[in-house]
Formats: C-alpha cells, structure tokens, sequence
C-alpha cells in the first residue's frame, strides 16, 4: 500500500481487501485479456491500468495478463473471443461490432455523443449502465462494464484547410462507423482502411484527410508532420467510452465479493483514464499549436448542419431497431437535463 499515490485508491483498496477477508482462501486465478490495441495509451495506461485495479481489489486473487491486439484474436473481433471462451476477458471498443448491430455506437462514441463529463454522469446517474449491461449481455452474452473514457477527438488531420460544408464536400476522407455514414451524407468521399495504412496513405495522398483520436492519442501517429492543417473540435466524436467485457461463465464462477471488486475496478478505472487522458490531451494539443501546424476552427454553420445530420441519422436508424432507439431516447433525455448546465456552472477550463 506504501507505493500507492492516490488516497481515493487507498481508500477503495483498503475497503474492498476488509470486505473481502472472508474470501481470502478462494483460489487465485490468471486470466488472458484480449485487447484491439497495438500499443499506447489504451493498452499501456487503460487495459493494464484496469488489471492493476482489479488485481488489488481482489487481493492478488485475480491477476489479468494483457496481451496487444492480434496477439490472442482478430483485433476487431474481441467480443467473438471473450464469448467463445478464448479468452477471460476482453479490452474493447464496443463500435468495433458495429456490423452486428448500430446500437454499438452510441455505448462507444460517435458524432451525437455526450462530451466525457456527459458520458459519465449519463452512465452513473442517468441510468445508462443499466441499460450498457443489459444490452451487452441479451445482444452479445457478455458482461460488459465501462473502463475507459475516451476524449474529444480531432476533427481532421488534412491537407487541406476544411472549415466550412463546402471545403468538406469531395473530402477524400478516412474515417469508420457511424460518421462514415454520416460523413458520406455531407458530401465527403470516405473510405474505411487499417491503422497501418493510414499514415503512409495521408502523406502519399490517397486521402486528404483523417480522423483517428484526441491529442494525446495523436500526437505520436506523425500525422502533424504531414498533415499542415488541425481541424477542431472534433464533431465526429465529442467524447466515447472503452469497455472491459467478460466471459458468462467465468464471471458465474466469481464469488460476490470478486464480482463487486471488478465492478469497482471498472469504475474507478473510469475516473482515473479520464483525468490522466484529460490532462496529457492538454500538452499535447500545445505540442501542435506551439509547431508548424494550421489550427482549424470549423465554421458555426457547419457544425450546426454536422448536427442535423447527425439527428436525421439517428432517426432513421432508430425506426427499424428497438434497442438503437430505446438508449437514444435515453441519451436523448440526459442531455436534455444537461442543458442546464452553461446557466449556472463554468466551462472546464475556465471563467470565461
């Protein structure tokens, strides 16, 4: 406990291991955690962040081993593993089983999304993990907690200025899920391509431009040295959300005091993802305003058609899927409680 820096974590720790005493004799058990993530902060800070969490909570009875996408499974299909039983537990982002079904998206993030604060205030107080868990385990048979939150994303990542719905139009764009769509209803020219391929395929110009993650996310992909322009804010993705999903059957097997202590490891990885992600967005966003890049506002009028598109979208996937529009309306509800906010409270950041 010596090395623990955090009180709010002390204080977890220590109150899960007294709850947990009467559990001391279960048996210790190592699982295998499948993860999408080739490296960085998704898989380094969050997916092994959260084994740390669990591991303590537990009392050193369950111990997770973090392995990189492609490692264990296709990295797109981390759900399938988790499932099957391949693996224990799974480190994903639930819109990468957006084929199976759209409802996905608005659990992970897309262009009609909560900021972070919204996300979690919407997944604690306004009923939303409920409706994540009860979706997760009827739709996909997994259990499934929210572990990481995700920033606001950068817009574009261009070679050439976009900032009105005019520069948009014939964008040569990478993108994915549901702003591709969208994306494609605006006007852009968008195509769906590996990671891998992205950067070499911006700096050769075979798209104009890409979007990919917040700041801190990045920074590291080499996309500022390529691209002069840096569009903001990111429309496509106000903010999103990581899950860690688990096989039913493994988590059956859990006594209820391992069973709380992961559900408080999730949370708890929930806080601290956003306030170390929050503040390394902050040096790295300066990193590309302080260097040779371009920064992009995009014009008011733009992103106000952005969001027509993006409710005419949600509207019409909503008629002809029930759990698509079930969580909409309960995304749609908080936010209309969130509206408030700007009347009483300042934005983060400031006093302005």
């Amino acid at each position: 406990m010596k090395t623990l820096k955090n009180p709010i974590k002390v204080a977890i720790i220590a109150a899960s291991l007294t709850l947990a005493a009467g559990n001391a004799m279960a048996e210790e058990v190592t699982w295998k955690m499948a993860t999408p993530w080739g490296g960085g902060p998704w898989l380094e800070r969050d997916a092994k962040g959260f084994a740390k969490n669990v591991e303590d909570l537990t009392g050193g009875r369950i111990k997770i081993n973090v392995f990189p996408g492609g490692t264990l499974s296709n990295p797109l299909k981390v759900t399938e593993a988790v499932n099957r039983g391949v693996v224990e537990i799974g480190h994903n982002w639930m819109a990468y089983d957006w084929g199976r079904d759209r409802t996905t998206a608005l659990f992970a993030g897309y262009a009609g999304s909560p900021t972070p604060e919204g996300y979690l205030m919407w997944l604690y107080e306004g009923g939303g993990l409920e409706l994540w868990q009860e979706y997760r385990d009827e739709e996909f048979n997994v259990v499934s907690f929210p572990c990481a939150i995700i920033g606001t994303e950068i817009f574009l990542h261009s070679n050439k200025k976009v900032q009105t719905h005019e520069d948009f139009k014939g964008l040569k764009l990478r993108t994915s899920g549901a702003w591709a769509e969208i994306a494609s209803n605006l006007g852009a020219s968008t195509i769906v391509m590996p990671g891998a391929e992205v950067y070499t395929s911006l700096d050769r110009g075979v798209i104009d431009a890409t979007e990919w993650g917040s700041p801190e996310i990045n920074k590291p992909t080499g996309f500022t040295d390529i691209a002069k322009y840096v569009v903001v804010p990111g429309m496509h993705q106000p903010g999103g959300v990581l899950e860690c999903e688990i096989n039913k059957d493994v988590w059956a097997g859990l006594s209820e005091e391992d069973q709380q202590a992961i559900a408080t490891a999730a949370r708890l990885s929930m806080y601290e993802s956003w306030s170390a992600g929050a503040n390394a967005d902050l040096s790295a966003f300066k990193e590309m305003t302080d260097g040779d890049n371009e920064i992009v506002h995009l014009d008011p009028d733009f992103m106000a058609t952005i969001e027509e598109a993006t409710n005419k979208w949600e509207d019409e996937q909503a008629k002809d899927n029930k759990w698509f529009a079930r969580v909409l309306n309960s995304l749609r509800d908080f936010e209309g409680q969130l509206a408030v906010w700007p009347e009483y409270r300042f934005p983060i950041g400031g006093k302005q």
